[in-house]
Order: C-alpha cells, then structure tokens, then sequence
C-alpha cells in the first residue's frame, strides 16, 4: 500500500499481467493512471495522514531518506520539502514517470533520485531515515533487510498492515506476542505511533493499516542472527507449552543431535582425517548415533534445568530470557544451525 500507489511497492510481483487482464472492469485512474485492485493499488487520499506520517518520522533537514514504492509521489513531495535529499526505489516504470513529471523544472528535481528496481534485489544506498508505505506482502523480509543494512540508519517509519503491526510491537505476555516480535526487538526498539483507517485510501481497503518507528539497536546485540532464530522458530512453534515440553520431543530431539553431528563435523574437519572419519562413523553408525542422541538428551536436560527453564513458557519470556537460553544451550554444545 503506498502514498500513491502499490504495484507490489518497489517490488516485483509475479503473475501480474493475466490478472490485470481479468480485472479490467476495478481499474480506477488517478492524474491519468491506472489503478488495479487486484495488485492492491489505493491512493492515500488524506494529506493530514501524510503529514503526521512526516512529522513522527523525526526527518530533518539534513537527512537523506529512503522511500520505499512511492508511487504517484505524495510522501515523496512532502519528504522532498523536508529533507536534504530523497532516493526513492520504485518497480514501476509508469511511477518512475510520474515522480519525473512532477519534480521537473521544480526546486526538487535536484534532490530526488530515483531507482528503478525490485526493492528485495537492489542495493541499497546511504540513507539517514526511511519513511514508506510497504508492499505488505512482503512486510517481514523487508524489514529485515532495512535491519541488516549498513551503516545502521536512525530510524524507519513504516506503514503496515494493523495486524502485522500490533504483532511487531508486542511485549511479552500479550496475546499477539510471537516471533516476528522477538526478531525484530532483538535487533530494533519499535513503537506503534498512527493508526490509519481503510477509509484514509481509495479505494479502501479490506483492512486498517498501522504506523510503526523502528530504531535500530545501537550497538547491534552480538549473536548469530541464523543460530538464535533457529531457537525461536522452536520455541514459538507452541508458545504456550513449557521449554520442557517443547525441548523433550523427539522431532526437537532428532533435530538437535543432527545439528550436534554436523557442527562436531565442521569442527573435526580443521583437524585431521581420523577425527573426520570417527565423526562419519558416529552419523552413520546406527549404535554410534543412538549413543550421541542420548547424549544430546542429557545435554538438553542439564539446559532445562538452569534457571528454571524447564517451566517457562516463551510467551512470556523476555528477550534477555532468551539470550540467556541461546548461550546456555551453546555452552553446551548445543546449537540451532547446522
């Protein structure tokens, strides 16, 4: 959903072109554009919207800042009269024409620059802010590529499906509560900031949408991004069930010790051939495997029972609470990521 129009955002979408064929009769125009509302394309008609959307980004006058399928250009014009530069990334090339169309012979032109491309394949430039309306259907990957950028930016203030939103920003303990949360607060604050009303957009949506302000962490928490969503895949699997319920199953048990035999494997292969043959032999070897297995085994009951784990449940575990855990498991030797 974005501030003029959605064609997957700034991002490619696939199948476009036989949908567009069948929804001929939805097409709505807009300053000589057509609209499809099966790619999801509503206009944001409310410039008080945009320009609290503005206001709570924190943009100044020095910041270049990012957006995100700008579409026809209505938070580009008001990101353009605020800050010093914008580099906006939009997949459509009648978009692209139509941002070109109105910052010509204007004061603008200067200050805009325009990547035409698939947000989730471009590379992405220097930015201080990104303010954007995102393609919702790729709301989680996009925020995670905004997360890992570098240098760091100072904050992303981005609209979202309400859903999507509330799940983001919730804490531990409260219903929505889940594992985009604890990713996305392990490496950002986020604070929800402006609900916006389907009836903001024409044509409206089927749902309401919700501001969100992400600040990224500063510095970065130190862990393996792979190796501790692997443990929260896990742990949220069944977020109401204890660790020990979750941990003494034997779908986690198998999981577990297939990782233990590979990271012995990348391990003894630094060393010498023996040692990379015993560890083939205790993979392959059914004896040799159910002995590592109940190794494991004891290795995981020792972890339950540090800290009193065995009773928590991760909906209302914290994010220390799971650093905590992740180091546990690894002093161990146990680890999420083959």
């Amino acid at each position: 959903m974005n501030n003029g129009l959605r064609v997957a955002g700034g991002v490619a979408k696939k199948n476009g072109g036989s949908k567009a064929a069948k929804d001929m009769s939805t097409r709505a125009a807009y300053q000589g554009i057509q609209f499809l509302k099966s790619y999801g394309q509503h206009i944001l008609k409310n410039p008080a919207i945009v320009d609290s959307i503005i206001q709570k980004s924190g943009a100044k006058s020095t910041d270049v800042a990012l957006e995100i399928g700008p579409g026809t250009g209505n938070l580009t014009m008001k990101l353009l009269e605020t800050c010093k530069k914008v580099v906006a990334i939009e997949y459509d090339a009648r978009m692209v024409l139509e941002l070109q169309r109105r910052v010509q012979g204007s004061p603008y032109q200067s200050k805009l620059e325009i990547i035409q491309g698939d947000f989730m394949k471009v590379e992405l430039p220097y930015f201080d802010v990104c303010v954007a309306n995102v393609p919702y259907q790729i709301s989680s990957p996009l925020t995670f590529k905004l997360l890992s950028h570098r240098p760091q930016f100072r904050s992303a203030t981005l609209m979202f499906q309400r859903e999507f939103a509330m799940r983001m920003v919730a804490k531990a303990g409260d219903a929505q509560y889940c594992r985009l949360a604890v990713n996305t607060q392990l490496l950002a604050k986020t604070q929800h900031i402006l609900k916006v009303g389907k009836n903001n957009f024409r044509p409206p949506p089927k749902v309401d949408s919700s501001v969100v302000r992400i600040e990224p962490r500063k510095p970065p928490v130190q862990v393996n991004f792979r190796e501790w969503d692997g443990l929260i895949r896990l742990c949220f699997g069944r977020k109401n069930k204890t660790l020990g319920g979750i941990f003494r199953t034997k779908t986690v048990l198998e999981l577990l010790t297939k990782n233990y035999l590979t990271f012995k494997a990348v391990k003894v292969n630094l060393l010498d051939d023996d040692a990379m043959e015993l560890a083939e032999e205790e993979a392959n070897n059914k004896e040799k495997r159910q002995e590592v297995k109940d190794h494991v085994k004891e290795l995981i009951e020792k972890v339950l029972n540090t800290n009193g784990y065995v009773e928590m449940r991760s909906s209302k575990m914290t994010q220390d609470d799971f650093l905590q855990l992740l180091a546990v498991f690894n002093e161990h030797g146990i680890h999420f990521v083959g």
